[in-house]
């Protein structure tokens, strides 16, 4: 009975809140790598060796192999398992590009379409970045960038579109985060945030969409200067 009681803890333990933590902690670590080129492209992400590197068992690691695989950063091949993803300067350049006309159109969309109380919600959340960037407290702004991110999203009230905005945005989150840990990178966002915000409430679907254009094209920017 004893042995069962224990059996029966271990199974619990293993589909609890903490191993599912312990999978976004591994690939944020993991993604760290590559971007910083530690883990080169084609190197093989063997799971037993992170299972004894993390100190988890397999099902948190085949779980950040997932998630390293949604956001483009490592690839199943036949054969070999799971590999890092080759991420060249082209590929990240078309994802910008990409973003950059996805996020556009979603502006002027929204610019015409949100109601009062996104307007307001999302100003109210520009102002606290600000406080944020001020302060150079990277990791609330870097939460709080995606929230203003996808409240523009939102605000087009279109489901098709707001899909295929996030898909986008999770495939380029690693890179948009790394380069908001440069101070003055964050600040120059914030900055164009103001634009992007003022534009939203004037209701000026054009000037929001250009806003946005000259924001994702600063980014990348940001991006593909730290690039190796």
């Amino acid at each position: 009975m004893a042995e069962t009681a224990r059996t029966k803890t271990a199974a619990d333990t293993e589909d609890c809140p903490p191993k599912r933590l312990h999978s976004a902690v591994i690939a944020d670590q993991l993604e760290a790598e590559i971007i910083a080129g530690s883990l080169a492209a084609g190197s093989k992400l063997d799971e037993l060796a992170l299972t004894e590197r993390f100190g988890v068992s397999r099902t948190p690691v085949r779980e950040a192999l997932h998630i390293l695989a949604s956001r483009s950063l490592a690839e199943r091949v036949p054969y070999r398992g799971v590999i890092v993803a080759n991420v060249t300067r082209e590929r990240i350049d078309n994802l910008f590009e990409a973003m950059g006309e996805i996020e556009a159109t979603c502006g002027r969309l929204s610019a015409e379409r949100m109601t009062m109380s996104e307007r307001t919600a999302l100003e109210e959340l520009h102002l606290s970045m600000a406080e944020m960037a001020t302060d150079g407290r990277y990791e609330d702004y870097e939460k709080a960038n995606t929230r203003f991110h996808t409240a523009i999203f939102e605000g087009t009230h279109n489901d098709e579109l707001i899909a295929v905005a996030h898909g986008l945005r999770l495939k380029l989150a690693p890179f948009r985060k790394s380069q908001l840990k440069i101070t003055a990178r964050m600040r120059k966002s914030n900055e164009e945030h103001t634009a992007i915000v003022t534009a939203i409430l004037d209701r000026n679907a054009k000037q929001t969409e250009k806003a946005l254009r000259r924001h994702l094209l600063s980014a990348a920017r940001a991006v593909l200067a730290n690039m190796k």
